[in-house]
This record gives C-alpha cells, structure tokens and sequence, in this order.
C-alpha cells in the first residue's frame, strides 16, 4: 500500500516535502475534438512555465541555455540530435526546485478507445473490453511519452510512470492497492514523476479508468503537498458552462470538515454550495469538471490550497510559483481551500 511505501523510507532518507502536484488537464493539452492530437503550443507553454516555477533563481533577463534532456532522433529528424556532452559535465547542477509531481489527464488519448470498448464498466471477459484495455493503454502511453518529452525539452528531467505498471489497482472502482515507493525513490533522485490516467485492474470489475484527479487526491493525501495546481482550458470553475455569456468564475471556494463546500467569492453567490452547473463531454469516462471538483474538495480538506485556471497564462505561471493569495483580485482562476 501507498502508506507502507512511505514507510519505508523515513528520517533523513526521505524527500524534502513535495512543493506541488500539478494537473496538465486532457482539454488543455490535446484537441479533445481531434483523436489523439496533441495541442503543442499549450503543451510547450505548459512547460516552460513549469520550468520557470522550479527555477531556484530569477535570472538577469537573459535568455537562459536550457539543458535539453530529448536526445532521441525523431521521425523525419534531418540529423541525430547534438548533445553538448563537455557542457554538460561541467555544470553545478540544474538549478532547479524539482519537487514536483505531474498528473496529466488523457483528453483526446483514451477517452475514445475506453468509452468505445467499455473498459471503464469492467468484465475482462468480453473480448471487446479487454482488446479496449490493450488499445487505451497503448493511448495514454503514447501520450504520456510526448508529454516527458517536452517536458525533457525544456530541461526538466522527468520519468513517466504508469499506474498499471506501478500496481496501482482499484475495487469498484476505489483506489485499493497503489505503491508510491517508486514515486517517492525517484522525487528523492531529483526526477519529477509523470503520471496519468490509466486503465488498471480492478477487484470486482476485472478493469475501470482511474482517473488522474483520484491519482493527484490520493498523491496530496499521502505526500502533503504545499499546494495543489489544476491547468485547464478555462480561467477555473464556473457556475454554469463557461460557454454560456452570462457564467460567472466562482473566485473562492471553501470546504469545510464534513466536505461541505460554499462559494466565497464572488459576494453575488457567497454561501451558495448548489449554484454550479455540471458539464461532461460524451466520450468522457472520468467525469470531467465534477470529479475535479469532488477531489480537489477532499484535498482542500487536509488543509492544502488548490488553484484551478487556464493553461499558458500569466495567471496559471503565478499558480505554479505558489503566488496567489486570497485577496489577489488580479487573478483569475478558481481558488479551493479549507474554512479553518
């Protein structure tokens, strides 16, 4: 279990405490109206502001020679990739905060291949929901590569991990089994782990998704982050569909110890905890905007913020760095934490 992972590796040995657990949402990093295309522009922004979040110093204005950590030679790549070894050997170290750890939802991977075979149902035995569990794994997967590459580009050396893989399982559909040793070994190497949604076995189903909101809830549960960051592809929560003209950014949410949550901000809907519209794509499994909103309410709990807001912005760069306060009326986003 993740607890005895953490365990078995207390005193001096362990981790400094995580500084954040950052959620790169499907519907801002893929075109979810296109199977399996990725959004580049939203991605490589993603990640530069990543980098600049974790970047221990704040530079002279300069631009910065970046460590590019990709040197693999890519279909249609005119040349092998030039890696400047001397260089390398001669630096200090990276400069970088690496205590992070990335989350990243499937958007237009997966999505599709699960909804279309079932997985998510469960029953192993249909040859359709297993030959589905094969196809969304090889989804994910495939995203999951592209998403440590840009993030290797930008110098950020990060390891993608499974959940399948690491024996992350489920009964009902409820996290039952998920070692975190691998997890907590690699943040104390100095890598940032990336994770993602997955299909995974489950006790009484045979299989389900496990969406990447539980992994970051149960993560927050077990390592503590300072603080917990939702990317999206709108400014944070609404209370209705963003689409609609006349929806209004829900600023401040608070949680209380039962669970209940109220709105704060703004006065016009302060107090009211039913004032939000749901809206989930068909082909979404995981539940969309609401599970998000569920599990980032379990995390406010434990007393730990959450920032909600759009990806590639001033306003998700401040999230990142942890610099959003509860009187900034410059930012936009959405704002989870406890009522104590």
């Amino acid at each position: 279990m993740a607890e005895e992972a953490a365990q078995e590796h207390p005193g001096p040995s362990a981790p400094r405490p995580v500084r954040c657990i950052v959620k790169l949402g499907g519907a801002a990093i893929t075109n979810k109206g296109e199977l399996e295309s990725i959004n580049e522009e939203s991605l490589r922004s993603a990640c530069a502001q990543l980098r600049q979040a974790m970047s221990e110093s704040e530079g002279d204005g300069a631009p910065e020679k970046v460590l590019g950590m990709d040197w693999s030679k890519r279909h249609g790549d005119p040349a092998d990739p030039a890696v400047d070894a001397e260089w390398i050997a001669g630096m200090a170290g990276l400069g970088l905060d690496t205590n992070f750890i990335v989350v990243h939802g499937a958007g237009s991977f997966g999505h599709f291949q699960a909804s279309r075979s079932g997985v998510h149902k469960g029953g192993l035995h249909s040859t359709l929901v297993k030959a589905g569990f094969v196809a969304t794994r090889i989804s994910v997967t495939s995203l999951n590569q592209e998403i440590v590459r840009a993030l290797a580009r930008e110098g950020i050396p990060s390891v993608g991990m499974s959940p399948f893989t690491c024996g992350w399982s489920t009964s009902q559909r409820k996290i039952a089994s998920a070692n975190a040793s691998q997890i907590i070994q690699s943040l104390h190497a100095g890598f940032v782990p990336v994770l993602h949604g997955d299909a995974v076995l489950d006790e009484l189903l045979d299989c389900t998704i496990l969406s990447g909101d539980v992994i970051i809830r149960h993560l927050a549960q077990l390592l503590s982050p300072k603080y917990v960051v939702f990317l999206t592809d709108v400014h944070g929560v609404y209370d209705r569909p963003p689409t609609d003209p006349n929806a209004v950014l829900l600023k401040e949410i608070e949680v209380d110890d039962k669970g209940s949550w109220s709105i704060v901000k703004p006065a016009l809907l302060q107090g009211n905890n039913k004032g939000v519209e749901i809206s989930v794509a068909a082909h979404d499994t995981t539940g969309g905007m609401e599970t998000k909103i569920l599990e980032a309410a379990v995390i406010a709990r434990l007393g730990i913020d959450v920032y909600i807001t759009k990806a590639g912005t001033e306003h998700s760069l401040r999230a990142l760095k942890g610099d959003v306060s509860s009187d900034s009326e410059d930012w936009l986003g959405t704002v989870i934490r406890s009522s104590k």
